[in-house]
């Protein structure tokens, strides 16, 4: 059974940075992809960052401010998030899915989510 568990998420001030990190256990995720989404109050769940073996990808509003990367051995996914602004406010979820072969945008095309974990940035 697939487990993630979120941290660092917290109260920040715009303009400064937190490191979100999901630790996965229950799966051999060097082949898997890892990402992250994230939900404002009253918004629908947002595709904001994923990886997997051969790349990268981001929504466009945290391209140049928000850094994904992961580290196999320890089955860890981060998201450096660094200029932060009051929009990035929103709960952070990490997902996994074991057979996608690209990282995917779509919320459905994740099978694993963790809890999620707030962040907020004050203006």
């Amino acid at each position: 059974q697939v487990q993630l568990v979120e941290s660092g998420g917290g109260l920040v001030q715009a303009g400064g940075s937190l490191r979100l990190s999901c630790a996965a256990s229950g799966g051999i995720f060097s082949t898997y992809v890892m990402g992250w989404f994230r939900q404002a109050p009253g918004k629908e769940r947002e595709f904001v960052a994923a990886i997997n073996w051969n790349g990268s990808r981001y929504v466009n509003s945290v391209k140049g401010r928000f850094t994904i990367s992961r580290d196999n051995a320890e089955n860890t996914v981060f998201l450096q998030m660094n200029s932060l602004k009051p929009e990035d406010t929103a709960v952070y979820y990490c997902v996994v899915d074991s057979a996608l072969g690209y990282p995917s945008t779509s919320s459905s095309e994740y099978e694993y989510w963790g809890q999620g974990t707030q962040v907020t940035v004050s203006s």
